[in-house]
C-alpha cells in the first residue's frame, strides 16, 4: 500500500468525535515493527506506537484521527475518498487524515534511524480534548517514553505547499464584563443608571485594542469583542444590567494580569466584575532547534521554497506538547477547506508531505 492508498483507506473510516472508525485496530496490524500502546479514556481512542532504532533522539510524530460532523452542501458521499482533476475529496482530506497518512507511510518504511520514532493519535481532538493527547502525554511521563521533538502534521500551509511551518500558537483568553446599573422608566433616565450608557464613551477604547506591539513570532494580541447583551427587551425600560464577553489571542507578552489592567482603566467608577479564563497558553519553538532546522531544509529539498515560521491560527493539540518542555511544531497541507463541505487536499501535497516526512526522518539528529 502506498501513501494515496492509506490516506484514501482513512478517510473512508468513519471517524466523528470520538470515535476512530477502526483505524487505530488497523495501523496496529500495518506498522509491523512497533511497539503498540493503548490508552483509552473515557470513550476517547489514543494510541501511542513506538520503535526503537539507538540511543538517540525521539521523535514523535502526533495528530488526530478524528473528524468534525459533516454538515450540509456536499457534492460527493463525506465518507468516499472521491478523486477528481487532481483532487481527493472527503470529510478530514485536510483535517488532518492527509497528514496521519503521510507520516504512518513514511515511519512504516523507515529502515534505520538513529534513535526512537514514534506515533501519538487520538480519537478526541476535534471535541472537549480532556481524554486525547493530554492523557497520553501523562502516561508517556509516567514510564519515562516523552519524545525529544514532535511534528503535528495539522493542515498548516496558507497559499502554497511548504510555505508555513507552525512554530508556535498563540494562547486564548476568554472575558466576561457584566456592568451592574439601576432599572428604570426610559422617561425618567435620571432615576436610572444604565449600563449602556457607562459602556457606550469607553466601547472604542475597548473593541479591537491591542495589548501588546507583537513579536518576531507573534501578532499583537488584540480584544474581540464577541457579544454584548443588556435589557428585557423593550423599548420604554433602561436597563439595569449589561453583559459583555470578549476573547484575546494572546501572545507570550501579554497576559491575564495585564488584560485584567487594561480593563480596570476603562471601567473606573463603574460598578462592574471581570471574569477571566485562559483555555490555551501560548507557546513558541526557537527557530534554531534541531527540529526546526532539519524540517526546514527537508521542506526546501522537496518543495523548492523556504517556509516562513508562524504562529497563526487556533489552537491545537501542540498546546499540551508544549507544556512539557518539548520541541513541538506543525507542518502539513495547504488549509483552505477544513470543517467546510467539499473538503479536499491535492494528490500532489500529500505525496509532497510524505517526502518531506521520509526526509526528515533520515535527517533529525
Amino acid at each position: 500500500m502506498n501513501v494515496i492508498e492509506l490516506f484514501k483507506h482513512l478517510l473512508e473510516s468513519q471517524s466523528i468525535t470520538p470515535e476512530d472508525g477502526g483505524i487505530f485496530d488497523y495501523l496496529e496490524t500495518y506498522l509491523v515493527g512497533f511497539t503498540m500502546v493503548r490508552i483509552d479514556r473515557e470513550g476517547v481512542k489514543n494510541l501511542f506506537a513506538y520503535r526503537h532504532f539507538g540511543e538517540g533522539k525521539h521523535l514523535c510524530f502526533a495528530g488526530h484521527v478524528d473528524v468534525v460532523p459533516v454538515g450540509d452542501g456536499w457534492e460527493s458521499d463525506p465518507f468516499t475518498a472521491t478523486q477528481k482533476d487532481g483532487y481527493i475529496y472527503a470529510r478530514g482530506a485536510q483535517d488532518m487524515k492527509s497528514g496521519v497518512a503521510a507520516f504512518i507511510q513514511a515511519l512504516k518504511e523507515a529502515k534505520d534511524f538513529n534513535g526512537t520514532l514514534s506515533i501519538l493519535l487520538t480519537s478526541d481532538e476535534e471535541g472537549p480534548a480532556k481524554f486525547g493527547t493530554v492523557e497520553v502525554l501523562a502516561y508517556l511521563k509516567e514510564h519515562n517514553l516523552l519524545p525529544d521533538a514532535v511534528v503535528v502534521a495539522e493542515p498548516t500551509c496558507e497559499e502554497r505547499f511548504g510555505d508555513a511551518i507552525k512554530v508556535g500558537r498563540r494562547g486564548s483568553i476568554n472575558g466576561v464584563i457584566e456592568i451592574t446599573g439601576k432599572q428604570g422608566h426610559a422617561a425618567y433616565p435620571e432615576k436610572a443608571i444604565n449600563p449602556v450608557h457607562q459602556l457606550a464613551p469607553v466601547l472604542s477604547n475597548i473593541a479591537g485594542a491591542f495589548l501588546d506591539e507583537g513579536d518576531e513570532y507573534f501578532a499583537p494580541s488584540q480584544i474581540v469583542i464577541t457579544d454584548i447583551r443588556a435589557g428585557i427587551e423593550t423599548t420604554n425600560v433602561s436597563p439595569g444590567k449589561l453583559k459583555m464577553m470578549f476573547n484575546v489571542r494572546n501572545s507570550t507578552r501579554t497576559d491575564q494580569e495585564s488584560i485584567r489592567k487594561f480593563i480596570d482603566s476603562q471601567f473606573c467608577g463603574m460598578d462592574y466584575t471581570l471574569v477571566l479564563d485562559q483555555s490555551a497558553y501560548p507557546f513558541v519553538t526557537d527557530a534554531n532547534t534541531p527540529i526546526v532546522r532539519t524540517l526546514s531544509d527537508a521542506i526546501l529539498e522537496v518543495c523548492k521554497i523556504t517556509p516562513k515560521n508562524s504562529t497563526a491560527g487556533g489552537t491545537s493539540d501542540a498546546r499540551f506538547v508544549a507544556e512539557y518542555g518539548i520541541d513541538v511544531i506543525e507542518f502539513g497541507v495547504i488549509n483552505d477547506t477544513i470543517h467546510a463541505p467539499n473538503e479536499r487536499t491535492s494528490i500532489a501535497e500529500v505525496q509532497n508531505l510524505y517526502a518531506v516526512f521520509t526526509k526528515l526522518i533520515h535527517n533529525f539528529r
